[in-house]
Parts: structure tokens; sequence; C-alpha cells
């Protein structure tokens, strides 16, 4: 039986303690914080988006940096082995669009119980306030020393301390100290999966308004970088929401360096042809209505303003006044509203950080450092990222599995 350390208390830090306990190791888990799970806690809203019910390609495709790595992870703790593991723990699972899976309950607060009361069952060693100043290793692991001073023995540690992303959480880099002192080198990391800014008032105009099915396209000016299609919102700053988020993502790289035209295609199940028809069949219907009241009939509220702005129609123009030419205006500003990308929002609104340890000194089926023996990574200290949809907590529950299970006696 080894003695296991596991520092951080999140997704992939408990899974890796339950994994080790289960394979007969001594474990304690160390928290900075007063609690376990606080980020799992904020996660998906409070409702906690846990997983993607897919199969193991799917889940693959879904990952934007070093996929490769996680094939072993995926394939050995998949999904639906996920999903067994928190009905397992009692707590009832559902599936929603897109393949999201939820706690039936919507509370995120039920993943983390359903976590600690297993990390109890197995004997697991919880130790909450505790920080962890330096992992003692040379060749090989051979203890921790806390904040208080002491210095606790063990032959195997795992780091699971999260990235940069949302700090207050206790997500302050620590794993890529602890990785650096080690001899590991951290490639540069950045907010990811995080809401954008925006040119203008054109969002500021249009803040709070959700859109549901619609479509994006996102390019440099010479060519599009992303297609994606979903749900997004508009707030003070820009633009944020699934659709967004995962955007993100796919473009950091280029709107780093300048910024990027956003297209927004209000009406995406319609083409230009059936979109035009529909137009007619609204103004053949209110032909004796001003144009602002027809628009009613096409777009949210809170739009109609804008699109009348962004048109340069009269809003009180009678609709049986407005010429072909006016139309297609409509027309091209519904399938093509635009928006100019500024930059991306900061860690306190990141999902989850991009970058970390390199993975190429990591043993993709063990999660241990290729440099010090008894040393383990796991979850998003690792150089690993994916889109939303419950794709980065599968990264956390995969890797901390594999951790966990990877110590050898």
């Amino acid at each position: 039986m080894s003695r296991v350390a596991v520092i951080g208390g999140g997704a992939a830090g408990m899974m890796a303690a339950i994994s080790a306990a289960e394979n007969g190791h001594e474990v304690s888990l160390f928290e900075k914080n007063e609690k376990l799970g606080k980020k799992l806690y904020i996660t998906g809203k409070g409702r906690c988006n846990l997983t993607n019910n897919c199969e193991v390609e799917e889940l693959l495709r879904a990952v934007c940096t070093n996929r490769k790595f996680l094939y072993s992870a995926f394939y050995g703790f998949d999904s639906q082995a996920v999903i067994r593991f928190f009905e397992g723990a009692g707590m009832a699972t559902k599936t929603e669009r897109g393949n999201r899976v939820f706690p039936v309950s919507d509370h995120s607060s039920d993943v983390i119980a359903a976590l600690t009361a297993v990390l109890r069952a197995r004997g697991v060693k919880i130790r909450l306030n505790e920080e962890v100043r330096e992992i003692l290793c040379g060749p090989r692991v051979s203890g921790l020393r806390l904040a208080s001073g002491q210095r606790v023995s063990c032959d195997a540690v795992i780091v699971a301390t999260g990235g940069l992303s949302y700090p207050t959480t206790g997500s302050t880099g620590d794993g890529y100290r602890f990785a650096e002192a080690a001899g590991h080198h951290v490639t540069a990391c950045s907010p990811s999966l995080v809401p954008m800014e925006t040119e203008g008032d054109w969002a500021q105009q249009l803040q709070g308004l959700s859109l549901r099915n619609v479509g994006i396209s996102i390019s440099d000016g010479r060519k599009v970088l992303c297609r994606e299609f979903g749900e997004m919102m508009f707030t003070h700053f820009g633009v944020t929401g699934p659709l967004i988020l995962t955007a993100s993502s796919l473009v950091q790289k280029q709107l780093k360096e300048h910024p990027l035209e956003l297209s927004i295609d209000l009406k995406p199940a319609l083409g230009e042809e059936q979109l035009d028809a529909r137009i007619l069949r609204e103004f053949e219907a209110g032909k004796n209505k001003q144009f602002r009241t027809v628009l009613g009939a096409l777009f949210p509220a809170k739009l109609v303003p804008v699109m009348i702005r962004r048109c340069g129609i009269p809003a009180e123009k009678p609709v049986h006044e407005i010429t072909r030419e006016e139309r297609r205006i409509l027309l091209m500003y519904t399938k093509h509203f635009p928006l100019t990308l500024t930059g991306l929002r900061g860690y306190n609104e990141a999902v989850i950080t991009k970058g970390g340890v390199d993975v190429r000194e990591i043993d993709p089926a063990t999660m241990e450092s290729r440099k010090v023996r008894g040393l383990y990574f796991a979850g998003e200290v690792l150089d690993l990222d994916a889109v939303t949809g419950g794709f980065n907590l599968q990264i956390a529950w995969s890797t901390g599995h594999v951790a966990g299970a990877g110590i050898s006696a």
C-alpha cells in the first residue's frame, strides 16, 4: 500500500483520490479552501454540466489541445463511466440538448455531495484549509511541505490544482509552480471559453438579450476562422453564451493579434430566398403599419430599434412605401448582423485555462511525470482544453481516474 497525497479538491482531485483509494492506497486529499468543489459549485450556472453523453470519438473531437494525449484516459473512463459513477453514488442524471448531462436536481451541490460521500466511504482523509507550499522530491517524490510548516511523508503526489480561471475559487496557478519546481515545462497560459469584447455600442444597446438557435461566423477579413450554431447573449462589454465561449477557444490566437469580424445569422433556418419570402409575407400582412411595428413580428422587442438603426430605414415609414433595396438591406442585416470583436475577457470570467503542464512530459497511460517518479498530474493543470458541453469536466474525471489508478503499489 502506497501513501498518496492529492493536492486540490476539485473535480480531478476528488476523482483521483477516489480512484487511488479504490486501488488500495492510503489517500489524503489536501484542499486549501474551507470546502471541496468550489469551482464545481458554480459550473454551468450552478447546474453543473458534468459530461457529454456521446461516444469516445466525439469526446475526442471536442478537445482543442493535445487530443491524442487523451486516448487512453477517455477510453479508460468515458462519459458512460462517469454517468454510472454518479448514478451508483445515488445521484440521478439527465441528458439535455446537445447531449449535455446534468444532475436531475439541477443542483451542482449534489455532484459535490456525491463525490464527498464516495471519498468518505473509500476512507480518504480530507484535509481542508490545508495549503501545500512545496512538493518534496528528487528523482522521486518523498513528501509535501504545508503552509503551516508541517512536512507530510508520502510515496506519490497527484497535482490537481486547476488552472487560473475563476481565481476566487482557489485556482491561482499553484500547480504550475509545483510543476516547474520539479523540472517541468509549462506552456503559455491564457483565459479560454471566455466572453468576448466588441467595438462600439451595439452590444451595449442589446445588453441582456439572449438569442437561441442563431449561427455565427468569425473571420479575419480574408477567411472564416470558425462557424458555430447555438445560444448567445449580449452584454455591456460584448457577447457571451455557449456559442461565443466555444468560438473564443477557436479564435483566441488571432484575436490577440488584431480585431476580428463577427457575423450573426439571426435566421439560420431560412435561406435568403426563404427569408425574403417571409419578410414579404409580414409586409403584406401589415402593409399599412409602420416599419417598426412589423419588425416586431420578426425579431425580439429589444432588437427592433437596433435593426432600424442598422438598416437606416425610418421607424415610422409605412411598410407599403419600403423599397426593394431597403428590403434587401433588412435581409442582409438579418443574415449577417456584424460586430467587431476586439478582445477576450480575463480569468475572472473564463471557464477554463488554455495552456499548462506540457503533456509531452507526462505518461498518458498513468498521468505520471516522465521526470519525477511518483509525481502525477490531472485535470486543468495540464495543457488540455475542449469546447463547452461537459467536455472539460470529462477531461478532469478521466485524467483524475487514470492518475489514481496509475499509482504503482
